[in-house]
């Protein structure tokens, strides 16, 4: 039987989704814990993103194919019994046999969350960017303009080495601000290694006048990592949504 399951994580402590030889802090080396212990089965859980240490989740997509069929909503509630409180299964429905979490994804909504002005939100700390400063939030929008599209990304890739492509259509970059909270969304087809939180630094240069908005297309035509902005840490960074035909 295959099964759907939807995640949401607290990745404070974690070293991030994919399972690692060297650490049991991953959400999948917990998840795939909790199933063996749950169902008996060692079973390999596939995330539609593997997202990076520290990043969150609130609506994370995972499959997962069990030799014997277990309820649904049984299933789920055992999980939640066993996982740790910074992991939680939102949902399990069973899937058509050929469904891949990861290989049918065809969109993805990442937010990152960020907190302006002197005092931070004490109870959102582990999931916003603290800034004590004011931005040109106007620039960044216009910055944000030229990043949306269908473009090469490798400029805002972490990995230098990937040997794939890295054209990538990113549909919309949202920016909204209510009092001293400001969040940036993005939806794409797909993101590139840290590609959403080096987007996240470079607007936020050009939000100080470090950069100006029509540096963008130079950018992306640079093909190389150096010539975008920071990496923004990864604590404001969530995976909200992930879109299936």
């Amino acid at each position: 039987m295959n099964y759907r399951l939807t995640i949401q994580y607290d990745g404070t402590r974690y070293d991030g989704w994919q399972r690692q030889g060297n650490t049991d802090e991953t959400i999948q080396g917990k998840l795939e814990e909790a199933l063996f212990q749950a169902t008996g089965e060692r079973a390999e859980l596939h995330g539609a993103g593997r997202t990076d240490a520290g990043v969150h989740a609130l609506g994370q997509v995972a499959s997962v194919r069990l030799e014997h069929a277990v309820p649904p909503e049984e299933l789920r509630q055992a999980l939640n019994r066993l996982l740790p409180d910074d992991i939680a299964v939102a949902a399990v429905e069973e899937a058509g046999a050929r469904f891949h979490a990861r290989l049918n994804a065809a969109g993805k909504t990442y937010r990152y969350s960020i907190r302006l002005g002197a005092t931070p939100d004490v109870f959102r700390r582990r999931f916003q960017l603290h800034l004590d400063e004011e931005l040109d939030l106007e620039a960044m929008e216009q910055a944000a303009g030229y990043l949306t599209g269908r473009h090469d990304y490798r400029s805002f890739c972490g990995n230098k080495k990937m040997k794939k492509s890295s054209i990538r259509t990113v549909d919309s970059i949202v920016l909204r601000r209510k009092g001293d909270d400001l969040t940036l969304t993005f939806h794409g087809d797909g993101f590139l290694y840290h590609m959403v939180r080096i987007l996240v630094g470079t607007l936020l240069e050009v939000g100080r006048g470090e950069r100006s908005p029509e540096e963008m297309p130079a950018i992306l035509a640079a093909r190389d990592r150096a010539a975008a902005g920071a990496t923004a840490p990864a604590r404001g960074l969530a995976l909200v949504e992930v879109d299936y035909h």
